[in-house]
């Protein structure tokens, strides 16, 4: 959470109306003068900025879930898998339900729902030539098509830590988990942090540590603190960004972002 001079949205106005202000959803001056004000009646730095902590000050009566035990976790059940449930609570960053909201938001879009841990490389020739023109140009297209191994050797050769073409690890450490770990480089780099060998045990990312490998991602990529600016569109739309590189999906993400964080606030 991070509400400043300039934010917009429906946490604005929420904040603006318990400081008794006009609640047009924009963070101005009057806004910010009258933050300042309340930080120092209430022994808060004045910065008239509005974090985790003049918000939890602010709304105490909004205590949020707490996220620490598998019974406060149940009212996700029915909603994401029963296996992703179990995978939350070892991921040490996962420690408020804004964040946990942004998260799973990502990666059910990104794996369809909680249903793919697997790149997907069936490509047909047609395919091929317009995803990777650079690599499968007519004909070599026609050789590689429906091929999954020859296609991901080829395409994630030579990068990420990957050797040639012909060591095949480009499929090997191909796309895997919620939000897909890629490259020999990456899977060397989340054995390390979660202390198995995934690059000798490449499977393990999809089969016991698909969101393992999420929360490691988010992580190197720094994108909890970029969870932490809110619940607002513009939060969400930055979060995306950094998973995506764009907004492709940006309407569902959004979707099930406010269905999660509905849920962990209730």
């Amino acid at each position: 959470m991070l509400l400043k001079k300039g934010s917009t949205g429906d946490d604005v106005r929420q904040l603006q109306t318990r400081l008794g202000l006009t609640a047009d959803g924009i963070f101005g001056s009057g806004t910010e003068a009258s933050v300042k004000t309340w930080q120092a009646q209430n022994n808060l730095s004045v910065d008239g900025m509005v974090g985790n902590d003049t918000w939890a000050k602010l709304f105490p009566e909004e205590s949020p879930t707490d996220i620490s035990s598998t019974e406060s976790l149940q009212v996700l059940k029915g909603h994401i898998p029963d296996t992703v449930i179990a995978q939350i609570q070892p991921i040490e960053a996962l420690n408020t339900p804004l964040r946990l909201a942004h998260f799973l938001a990502q990666c059910s879009h990104e794996s369809a729902g909680f249903t793919l841990v697997y790149e997907n490389l069936n490509y047909s020739a047609a395919g091929l030539k317009a995803t990777f023109p650079k690599y499968f140009p007519a004909p070599l297209n026609q050789t590689y098509a429906r091929d999954q191994p020859k296609i991901g050797a080829r395409i994630y050769a030579n990068r990420m830590g990957n050797g040639d073409e012909a060591s095949g690890d480009g499929y090997t450490y191909r796309g895997r988990g919620y939000i897909q770990l890629t490259g020999k480089a990456n899977y060397t780099s989340f054995g390390a942090f979660i202390g198995e060998d995934t690059v000798a045990n490449p499977d393990l990312v999809a089969t016991k540590f698909p969101l393992a490998s999420a929360g490691f991602f988010f992580d190197t990529n720094k994108i909890w603190t970029v969870c932490d600016t809110g619940a607002t569109d513009a939060a969400i739309t930055a979060v995306t960004k950094k998973v995506n590189g764009g907004t492709n999906g940006l309407a569902d993400r959004t979707k099930l972002f406010k269905q999660y964080y509905a849920l962990l606030h209730s």
